[in-house]
């Protein structure tokens, strides 16, 4: 995976992650750490960060992030080689850095395993994440599913702007689809030469942060202009 991820790296700054026997720094721990003893002073920073104080808001937020990170490495290995890292709680390593977003990091990346278990890989990883976030602060699992999906496709569309994609399309298209892990999750769109579109069925209450407003994929963007909930 050496090389697939040097090349991964050059997609942008989401999909950069240093790899190797020792990390690039000191303080990188487990992901397992963070989603028990750590999670709740970490949702806590995230929420000083965007002005809503440690709470659902923040939560929501924090569980976006690290969803989005774990796809964007993911779906850019399938799409560059076809294999995809373990990205499993304890082969994933973390830290929060004093300015700037959470960090990761891959000690020793194996040979990979097949693009085919992307869905296997990340969703098993933020399972014990989502527990957490729903037991400690109440962020229900709609949202935190909701979240997942937004993060699968907002990384498969920054990815197909600067990479074939084909393969990632079609992983995220099947994890999406009736029948798929994140069905239900809203409606996913692609067409080829315009790209991908989704508007999810729940909200990640984003628009709750000091001028944050709505996501581009929010759920409340359809309510807004119809005048009905959808959930």
């Amino acid at each position: 995976m050496d090389d697939v991820l040097r090349r991964l790296a050059a997609v942008g700054p989401f999909f950069a992650v240093p790899y190797g026997k020792e990390p690039p720094g000191p303080g990188f721990r487990p992901l397992t750490a963070l989603y028990g003893e750590q999670l709740g002073p970490y949702v806590a920073e995230v929420g000083r960060r965007i002005g809503t104080g440690p709470g659902r808001v923040a939560a929501s937020t924090a569980q976006l992030g690290i969803a989005s990170r774990l796809w964007s490495l993911g779906l850019g290995c399938a799409a560059l080689a076809g294999r995809i890292p373990d990205l499993a709680a304890d082969r994933v390593w973390w830290r929060l850095p004093d300015a700037g977003s959470l960090q990761l990091w891959l000690p020793e990346p194996a040979p990979g395993l097949p693009a085919e278990a992307l869905g296997e890989t990340v969703l098993g990883n933020l399972a014990a994440l989502d527990e957490g976030l729903r037991e400690r602060f109440g962020v229900s699992p709609k949202v935190l599913r909701g979240n997942t999906a937004s993060g699968l496709v907002g990384a498969l569309r920054v990815l197909i702007d600067r990479v074939p994609g084909g393969a990632a399309v079609e992983l995220a298209g099947a994890l999406l689809a009736d029948g798929g892990a994140l069905a239900g999750t809203g409606t996913f769109i692609h067409e080829e030469g315009l790209g991908v579109a989704f508007v999810r069925r729940s909200c990640c209450l984003y628009y709750q942060v000091p001028g944050g407003g709505l996501c581009g994929d929010c759920v409340l963007r359809t309510e807004r202009r119809t005048g009905r909930r959808t959930g």
